[in-house]
This record gives C-alpha cells, sequence and structure tokens, in this order.
C-alpha cells in the first residue's frame, strides 16, 4: 500500500505536549503513537461497522519493555499460594 506524508499546522502546544507525553508513556515515537490514534479512528469507518470496539486490541503493546517488567514483578506474590488455606 503506498504510504502518504500530512503536515498538520498549528496545533496548541498543550494539545502537542500531551501528545508527546501519551507516546513516552506507551513507550512509541510520536509519530507512531499519532499513526495508530489516526487508524483506531478510521478502522470502523473502513470496516463498515459503526459499533464500538469491545475488545482489548487497543491495548496491546502499549507498555514498554520496563513497564511489563515491573508489571510482572509486581504481581509475582498472586501466583503463590498458600498450601495452609487450601486443605
Amino acid at each position: 500500500m503506498p504510504m502518504t506524508q500530512l503536515s498538520i499546522r498549528n496545533v496548541d502546544s498543550r494539545i502537542a505536549a500531551k501528545l508527546r507525553r501519551d507516546a513516552g508513556r506507551r513507550g512509541q515515537s510520536l509519530n507512531r503513537y499519532l499513526r495508530s490514534l489516526l487508524q483506531e479512528s478510521t478502522a470502523s469507518e473502513s470496516s463498515g461497522s459503526n459499533a464500538p470496539d469491545t475488545d482489548l486490541d487497543a491495548l496491546a503493546g502499549t507498555w514498554s519493555a520496563a513497564q511489563a517488567r515491573r508489571f510482572e514483578r509486581l504481581v509475582a506474590p498472586f501466583s503463590d499460594v498458600d498450601r495452609t488455606l487450601w486443605r
């Protein structure tokens, strides 16, 4: 599929800063993050459906590797079973 470059001018600096922060939180470049927002916003239009998304696909890949490791470390104690409680 051919790719096109777009330019957006006169973006409020507060909006631009928020977009940069959100991209950083997801561990993505600003360009990649904006492309994902554009894709999400046009997905139902291109598929012919106006139904809201009901899955978690939008969350996939939103954590950086460091965030995923921290999450795994923090939830690890929840997999421990106290065998005295389950006799």
